[in-house]
């Protein structure tokens, strides 16, 4: 949507396409994004583990600045050994409904742009004095 003020980064594990069918490991809120249109604004975030298995992941907005990041250990709602096992071969076995559902919402995603394209096209100033009022 346009003019959302931050950003929701959530992290999790797993082998599945949809985050529904994965693990959770965190989230943070990154604030203080200045308004900008759909797609405009620019997040960069950034994934670090260490060799004792931490996770630090951090997003920095590229307009204003402003960083935020969230450090998971280990021990914290992390998978055992059994269950990451569990989930690849799930994850194999339903590779063709998760390829179902990319394309899917590949091609949802694809309309709601050319609709959001579309409507601003038709706002633009320039554009509607060129459309006939019987056709907006």
């Amino acid at each position: 949507a346009d003019n959302q003020p931050g950003v929701l980064i959530q992290v999790y594990e797993g082998e599945r396409s949809l985050t529904k069918d994965n693990n959770i490991l965190g989230k943070f809120h990154l604030d203080g994004v200045p308004p900008m249109p759909r797609g405009v604004p620019q997040v960069e975030v950034t994934f670090d583990i260490d060799a004792n298995g931490i996770l630090n992941v951090s997003a920095k907005d590229n307009a204003s600045g402003n960083i935020n990041k969230i450090t998971i250990t280990n021990d914290k709602g992390r998978l055992s050994k059994d269950q990451i096992e569990r989930m690849v071969k799930e994850a194999e076995s339903y590779k063709a409904e998760d390829e179902a559902n990319k394309q899917r919402i590949e091609a949802k995603n694809g309309l709601e742009n050319y609709a959001y394209s579309l409507k601003n096209t038709i706002k633009d100033e320039k554009m509607t004095a060129a459309i006939d009022s019987s056709d907006k």
